[in-house]
Formats: structure tokens, C-alpha cells, sequence
């Protein structure tokens, strides 16, 4: 390891710019003659749309036009797709409603829009959108996905009745049921994921330039999947051709999945540029971003997990009711199915296994992927149901898990997964000892004396990440390949560049893919640039997403700078006229083993461009490309505990003391690695306590539309974690690395719930645990 090479705590190169108010983000963007968009959108859950009447805010000072759904079809604009094909367990599709950019005849939730009103300024954009009047005739709504199932309910879309959009099993039902027939000990609990927000620095923006000399569109967008933007707006929305769009994501304040998928108003922008001659920007506020961005979680689940007479698990039976809102976005369909029911294993030897998982519509926002997406909804049922299984038999949690553990590998799970490496014991026995877990009956008693309760709780968690191999997802109804790309050019002074199609939005990759470089090359960390985020410049990526960019991206990375080694070397050898396979490189040189014969790095590479003295027949220039389409997913896993003190006179909870130990395989750089996993804590810990969405019932209108109503996480909320990491190496990748953005979104919820229903004596807790669900709670126990 060098100073800044693979494993060295080196500073993030881009904070430079981030912690200087230097970052160059959507909104920062500005052409000569823009103008600026603003959305019309329904007041109503559920309504037809009677007519539109923007004459009088055409009248208004500074507007440029309004146009609407009707304008938007009539130009041959498509439908918003869903990019996973799911099949009901009867074989057939899922049933995929029409989700117009521009809603023309039915709106389904509050904030669908209708119409966008281009002008001058913003505000001449809002005064006029308010002006436009849409007759709407408001119809019957349902916003809880139990409930939508019924007969009798409002239906939303014709293609799915009883708002079913598919009914799909994974796993052996018959197995299963014969397992829990025999079974010594079941467990039964019911598991809610609350519905979440995500809430990224940086609202959602989109900057739409048409240029009418060249026939050519620009899109800037805070995408965390610039590439598959370009491919969905070209090849499904006929927004236009794919050689006549770029698509550029900037600096863009975090995605955690709610800027994966393309939205209405991308599309919007591009096609109103067009339509109006003008290059046009929208900017979500933060209510339109709370009405619009895709939401996450949204599971109700029934569990029964069976165990023998020895405690050993036999069989898990789940089924969930998964909402996907009033449309079914990009990637919803693969998070309650591929994402999740795969990973109901966990950690532990489970020989049977039968997830059922339907999916409804309902009328509120679209639902998708959310840091995390399917993995926190499955562990969450899993290690609340060991804990709960644990209570009923007796056993102490750490016990339970380590009776059932999987302890040699590859372990083939019964629900697809093959999981290739792993020590669960070591993490656990890790966590355990920085937790001084026994030492939890005096703090407790400690606690009691003070009048307060205390409790501890534990989860081991185990995620998938780099979803692989793009011929094994494609089988599962996957409409891309999740391979990554990656072009390495080496300067005729030796600076490099590096071209990925990875996407980073606050991860750190411009520090650590440079470090990669750095350790291969010997070369200064500040001498690599990488470049990401542009169509026009890399040719073609995946983005940024599930922990992929270090299995995924950066293998791509490596594999592209072994063939710039391979002809390096060979450069090298020639100049000093000794044999490639004597060529090392050290410290920004490339030595020839054994003796004092050297070329500098930048020497080099001066002579793959000036070709005055290369190789016969080797072409000039040195740089390569690579495709890495990896041959499983990575495993990270870990185990996290939570201890806690709950006043039962108020029910607020306090988070005493919180231990992540993590198995991430090799570790590029420590310090980024723990910045992730205390970011994913805190989104964790803000579910399990603070967060959710609520819909009114009656009708449809959303209750946590401000920060006065959805409670985010502050620092003050939050303990001062401890985290550690005891790795096994992935075994499928050349880097040996398993991913680490949303491990702490994960492991934690069940963490701190199993904490809080151990300090309060009562198991039966949802998420959020509010201060007044804890005290009613705790109260109900006595």
C-alpha cells in the first residue's frame, strides 16, 4: 500500500469544490436564452381531467407557453416505462398502467402533473401556472395497499383489476408448509416497512436544450444513471434519436436510488425546449420533491418461521403486499421481488423457504427503489422475527443466530442467491465485544435505578450488491445489462484520465477509482482525473446504484488498466531494450527487475505519442477500454447493535450506544468507506424513529409534504458510532470488494426496534417509533 494508493486514508479529492461552495450542479447551469419551466399539478388523489384552459395565463407577462398532455401525445411523446418484466405465478405479465409525462384524462395522485408553463422568470412561471384552470372531476381513492386488494375498492388503471399489477411466489410453497407442519416452535409475527422520503441535498432539476441548427438535444439532469437515460428518453419516450441527445449529470447533492429512474419532467423539458425554441430549466422546491420524487419501502408482510427441536430454523413463509403507488416507476417491479424475497435467507442455513409478494396500485406516489431497495425490507422482517423467535424460545438473540448461521461457502440459499465468502461469526463476536454485550444486565439495572429503561438489540444483516451477471438478471426480466465500462487514457505527459460509466453523486469515487490508478501506476493521485456523468464523453455506462461502482465499475476500471500496463510495459521494455516480462513499476517508474534501469512514468508515455521509437508494428498512443460483466453479485454483511434508554414517562428514546461491524471484503479507502456507513446509519436510525409518510386516507392528500411534518434525522439524534470491519475478500472480482453504500440503511432499523421493544418489555412496535407510539408501548406492557 502507498501513501495513496489501495487501503490508504487519503482525503476526498472533490471536496475541494463541495466544501468551498465550488460544485457545479443542475441548477448552477445557465445557457444564453433560458427560460424556466413550471409544472401545473393536481390538487386531487384520483380524478378525470374535463378540460384545461391556460388562455388566460398564456396573457401573462413574461409567458412564453403552456402546454399540456393532449399537445405532448399529439407530438408522439411515450409512456414512462418500467424497465424489469415481472410474470404473476400464473405466467402472466404484470399489469402496467399508462403513465403519461403529462397526464391527458385521469390524474392518480396529488402532484401528478397536467401542464407546464414556460417564462421569463420563475415566478412569472408560477403566477401563471396558478392561473391555468383545470376542471377536474375528483373519483373515489385508496391509499392503503391492504385495502386497494378489495372488491369494491377505486380502481386505477383498467389493465389491473382489484389494483393487483402481479401476484408472484419464489421458493418450494409445498417444502415450506410441510416444514412448518412439523415444526417444533413457530414464530408469527406481521412486519410494516413504513413508507419513506428520500431527501437528497440537491431537489430534482432538469435543464432541456434543443438546438434547432444541429437538430440536437442537451439534457442536463441530476441523474444517478446518465446513460440509461440517454437509451429510455431515445428508444421508449421518442423524446429523441440516441446519437441526438447528450445526457450530462453533474454534481449532484445525492441520489440513495430516488434519481435512478427518469421522471416526467426530464422529458418535459427536452420536449417544451423544442416546442417553444427556448432551452428550459426546471427545479423542484422541496414540497414538489416530497409530492413527486419516487418514495421507498411500503411493505406489509406476514411471516411464520418454523425451528426444530434443537432451535435450528426449518422453514420461512412470508407474504407481502408490496405498494407501488399510482404508477409502476422505472425499477419499481424488481424491489419487492429480485431485491428482496433473494435475500430472505439472511445469514442463516434456511432449507425452505416461500416468499409471496403482490404488488398494488394505489393512489399515491410512485414507489421505487430507496437506498438499500428490497435489502432493508428483508432484513428487516427477517432479524425482527429472529429476535422476536428468540424471546418466545428462550434463547439469548446472539445464541439463535449462531445455532443458525451459514458457515461454509458457497452456500446456495433456496431463493436463487449463491453466496460466495463470508464469517458472519466474526462480525457478530466483533460487534458483541465493542458493545460490552455482557455487561447489559448492570447498565440495566444502572438504568432502572435512574427510573429509566434500558435495552439492547441486535441485527446481522447480509445484502446484495453489483446485481450480476447481465445474462442471469436478463433471465429474471431485467430490460439492461448491469455490466459497467471503462476507458483508461494515458497523456503524452503522463497524466491520465479515466472514463467510467459509474455515476458519482457524493460517494467519493473521484478519490477512490484515482487511487486505483495511483497504486497500479506509482503516480500521484492529483495526476488522474475521473470523468463520469457526460454521454458525450464516456461511451456508454450503467450509472451508479446498489454498491455497484466498486465491484462493478471499478473491476471495469482494472481490467482497462491492465491492458495499458500490458502495453506500457512493452514501451518500456523496447526503449531500455530488455525483455517485457523483466518490466516492473514502482513509484512512477518502470524498472527493469534486478538492475538500475528505469523510465519514468511520464517518459513513457511521451514516447507512446511521439512514436518516434516504439515497437514494430505497434500503434501509437496508449489507451484502452474495458467491459466487466461480473459473474455473481457480492455479499457484503455484518452485524450491528443498538442499545438505548427510553424514558416511560415521555417515551422518547435516547440511542446510548451504536456498533457496526461490517465485512466489506478489501477496502479501497477506510476513511470514505466509514463515511458511508455512518451516512447509511443515520437514514437507518431516521426510518426505524422518525421517518414516514402519511397519505389522508379519505382523500389521498399527502400529510408530510414539509419538513414541519416529515422529521429527517439531525445530529443530535444520533450517537457517535462505532465501526469496525473483520473482511473476507469477494472471490469474483479482481478487486476482492463487496460494496458498502447501504449496509447502515439495512442493518440498522431492526437493530434499534429490537433495542427498543428489549428496554420496554413489549414486542409489538412499528417503525417510526415516535416518542408517543414507545410510551403507549411501554405502557401497554404493564
Amino acid at each position: 500500500m502507498g501513501i495513496e494508493g489501495i487501503g490508504a486514508r487519503v482525503a476526498r479529492k472533490e471536496d475541494k469544490r463541495f466544501l468551498t461552495g465550488k460544485g457545479r450542479y443542475t441548477d448552477d447551469m445557465s445557457v444564453p436564452g433560458m427560460k424556466y419551466a413550471i409544472f401545473v399539478r393536481s390538487p386531487h388523489a384520483h380524478a378525470k381531467i374535463k378540460s384545461i384552459d391556460a388562455m388566460a395565463a398564456k396573457a401573462m407577462p413574461g409567458v412564453i407557453d403552456v402546454l399540456d398532455g393532449k399537445q405532448l401525445t399529439a407530438d408522439g411523446i411515450g409512456n414512462l416505462i418500467c424497465g424489469w418484466m415481472i410474470h404473476s405465478k400464473d405466467g402472466s405479465p404484470m399489469k402496467m398502467g399508462a403513465w403519461r409525462p403529462l397526464a391527458d384524462q385521469t390524474v392518480r395522485y396529488v402532484g401528478d402533473a397536467v401542464a407546464v408553463v414556460v417564462a421569463d422568470s420563475v415566478n412569472e412561471a408560477r403566477d401563471a401556472a396558478e392561473a391555468v384552470l383545470v376542471d377536474y372531476e375528483p373519483l373515489p381513492v385508496v391509499t392503503d395497499p391492504v385495502k386497494a386488494l378489495a372488491d369494491g375498492q377505486p380502481q386505477l388503471h383498467p389493465e389491473a383489476p382489484n389494483n393487483l399489477i402481479f401476484d408472484w411466489e419464489l421458493g418450494d410453497a409445498t417444502a415450506t408448509d410441510a416444514a412448518i407442519a412439523a415444526a417444533a416452535h413457530v414464530t408469527e409475527v406481521k412486519i410494516v416497512n413504513n413508507r419513506l422520503s428520500p431527501n437528497a441535498m440537491e431537489p430534482r432539476a432538469a435543464l432541456g436544450i434543443y438546438d434547432s441548427g444541429d437538430d440536437h438535444y442537451t439534457c442536463y439532469t441530476t441523474s444517478q444513471n446518465p446513460h440509461l437515460a440517454r437509451l429510455v428518453m431515445s428508444a421508449f419516450y421518442n423524446v429523441a434519436p440516441e446519437n441526438k441527445l447528450r445526457v450530462i449529470a453533474p454534481d449532484v447533492g445525492g441520489g440513495f436510488g430516488s434519481k435512478i429512474y427518469i421522471y416526467p419532467e426530464e422529458i418535459v423539458c427536452l420536449w417544451a425546449s423544442k416546442r417553444t425554441g427556448v432551452p428550459v430549466k426546471w427545479t423542484c422546491d422541496r414540497t414538489e420533491a416530497f409530492m413527486t420524487d419516487a418514495h421507498g419501502r411500503d411493505h406489509v408482510s406476514t411471516v411464520k418461521m418454523a425451528f426444530d427441536s434443537a432451535n435450528k430454523i426449518t422453514a420461512l413463509k412470508v407474504d407481502t403486499i408490496a405498494n407501488l403507488g399510482a404508477y409502476m416507476s422505472l425499477f419499481s417491479s424488481c424491489v419487492p421481488t429480485y431485491l428482496y424475497a433473494t435475500l430472505l435467507s439472511g445469514q442463516y442455513d434456511i432449507p425452505a423457504i416461500h416468499a409471496n409478494v403482490r404488488t398494488v396500485y394505489t393512489n399515491t406516489a410512485p414507489v421505487d427503489a430507496y437506498r438499500g431497495a428490497g435489502r432493508p425490507e428483508a432484513t428487516y422482517l427477517l432479524e425482527r422475527t429472529m429476535e422476536t423467535a428468540a424471546r418466545e424460545l428462550g434463547l439469548s438473540p446472539a445464541e439463535l443466530r449462531r445455532i443458525n448461521f451459514i458457515r461454509s461457502f458457497p452456500h446456495q440459499t433456496p431463493v436463487i442467491m449463491n453466496y460466495d465468502a463470508g464469517d458472519y461469526e466474526a462480525s457478530l463476536s466483533a460487534a458483541m465485544a465493542a458493545a460490552d454485550w455482557d455487561g447489559i444486565a448492570a447498565r440495566k439495572a444502572e438504568a432502572e435505578r435512574r427510573g429509566m429503561k434500558r435495552g439492547i438489540g441486535m441485527s446481522c444483516y447480509i445484502e446484495a450488491c453489483g446485481l450480476a451477471p447481465s445474462s442471469a438478471v436478463g433471465s429474471l426480466g431485467a430490460g439492461v445489462g448491469l455490466w459497467e465500462s471503462a476507458e483508461v487514457r494515458v497523456n503524452a505527459v503522463g497524466t491520465i484520465e479515466v472514463m467510467t460509466g459509474s455515476h458519482s453523486h457524493g460517494q467519493g469515487h473521484e478519490t477512490t477509482f484515482a487511487q486505483l490508478v495511483a497504486d497500479r501506476f506509482g503516480v500521484p493521485i492529483d495526476s488522474v482525473n475521473i470523468v463520469h456523468g457526460d454521454t458525450d464523453k464516456v461511451q456508454m455506462g450503467m450509472g451508479t446504484y446498489g454498491s455497484r461502482s466498486g465491484a462493478v465499475g471499478m473491476s471495469a476500471v482494472a481490467k482497462a488498466l491492465d491492458k495499458v500496463e500490458a502495453k506500457a510495459k512493452k514501451i518500456a521494455a523496447h526503449l531500455m531494450e530488455a525483455d517485457e516480462s523483466d518490466i516492473v513499476i514502482e513509484n512512477g517508474e518502470l524498472k527493469v527487475a534486478g538492475t538500475d534501469k528505469s523510465v519514468p512514468w511520464f517518459q513513457m508515455s511521451l514516447a507512446a505519442y511521439t512514436a518516434h521509437n516504439l515497437p514494430a508494428g505497434m500503434e501509437p498512443g496508449l489507451k484502452e477500454g474495458a467491459f466487466y460483466d461480473p459473474s455473481n453479485f457480492t455479499f457484503p454483511a455484518g452485524c450491528y447493535i443498538c442499545e438505548v434508554e427510553v424514558d416511560p414517562d415521555t417515551g422518547q428514546t435516547e440511542i446510548v450506544q451504536f456498533v457496526a461491524a461490517d465485512d466489506f471484503g478489501n477496502i479501497i479507502n477506510p476513511m470514505i468507506v466509514e463515511g458511508q456507513v455512518h451516512g447509511g446509519l443515520a437514514q437507518g436510525i431516521g426510518q426505524a424513529l422518525l421517518e414516514g409518510v402519511h397519505y389522508d386516507p379519505d382523500n389521498g392528500q399527502l400529510l408530510t409534504a414539509s419538513y414541519q411534518d416529515y422529521a429527517m434525522p439531525r445530529a443530535d439524534d444520533l450517537p457517535s458510532f462505532k465501526v469496525s470491519t473483520s473482511n473476507t475478500p469477494c472471490p469474483n472480482n479482481p478487486l476482492g470488494v463487496k460494496g458498502c453504500g447501504e449496509a447502515g440503511a439495512i442493518g440498522s432499523p431492526p437493530a434499534l426496534i429490537n433495542a427498543i421493544t428489549d428496554a420496554i418489555g413489549n414486542n409489538a412496535l412499528t417503525m417510526p417509533a415516535t416518542p408517543e407510539k414507545v410510551w403507549a408501548a411501554a405502557h401497554a406492557a404493564n
